[in-house]
């Protein structure tokens, strides 16, 4: 037997360093500890974590893909910042992606699949007045809807694009009655995936957006 095959199987590699730098520096982006167009200070944030200036660079490299940093040459890394025209260009994005997908989980979701998305709608009417746990469920509930699709290229590109809306300064649910506005929106949506009207659902999902557009300009 060769040396080769009398080799004892070899450990799986645990998560890279610079995807754990890459969460912590995501999260901070989203938490405002970094804010939209602040200069990312790498020394000092590597003296913070304890880590070398590698993974850094690593987990910047990660972000800029993600369009949460922006590299400038010659003057280091940015958190990205959003101008109207961005948050329009991704909005557009977002409504063409998710209108065709609430369509076809009208067309044919499982009855399981829809108690799910219910279960998820039910949340958010009980958190009407949490706008932070809102915020959260409302996420669930549209990633739920893009898993039920079943379209996992779509579902990854919408994903990509909510992480660079949290950068945006003027969230659409941050506007006085628009989360109010919102729900009465998922509600409606909610009714035409029940009932199995894909036009509907489709035309309702694209409303919703073009809604929290105008409410984020």
């Amino acid at each position: 037997m060769s040396a080769l095959a009398e080799a004892p199987p070899q450990p799986l590699s645990r998560r890279a360093l610079y995807q754990d730098v890459a969460e912590r520096l995501r999260q901070q982006i989203f938490d405002r500890e970094l804010e939209p167009g602040s200069w990312i200070d790498e020394m000092k944030l590597c003296a913070e974590y304890g880590i070398s200036r590698t993974p850094m660079r690593e987990a910047l490299k990660v972000l800029a893909v993600e369009g949460l940093v922006t590299m400038k040459l010659r003057r280091g890394a940015y958190v990205t910042e959003m101008s109207r025209d961005d948050v329009a260009q991704v909005f557009h994005l977002m409504a063409l992606l998710e209108s065709d997908a609430a369509g076809e989980v009208a067309a044919r979701a499982t009855a399981a699949e829809r108690q799910e998305l219910r279960a998820l709608h039910e949340r958010l009417e009980k958190q009407a007045r949490q706008r932070d746990a809102f915020f959260v469920t409302n996420e669930q509930f549209h990633m739920k809807l893009l898993d039920v699709a079943g379209n996992r290229w779509r579902a990854q590109i919408v994903a990509d694009l909510r992480k660079v809306m949290k950068l945006n300064r003027h969230h659409s649910l941050f506007k006085r009655g628009r989360l109010a506005d919102s729900l009465a929106e998922h509600r409606a949506l909610m009714a035409a995936i029940d009932a199995g009207d894909a036009v509907l659902a489709t035309r309702l999902m694209k409303a919703h957006f073009d809604n929290g557009l105008e409410a984020a300009a």
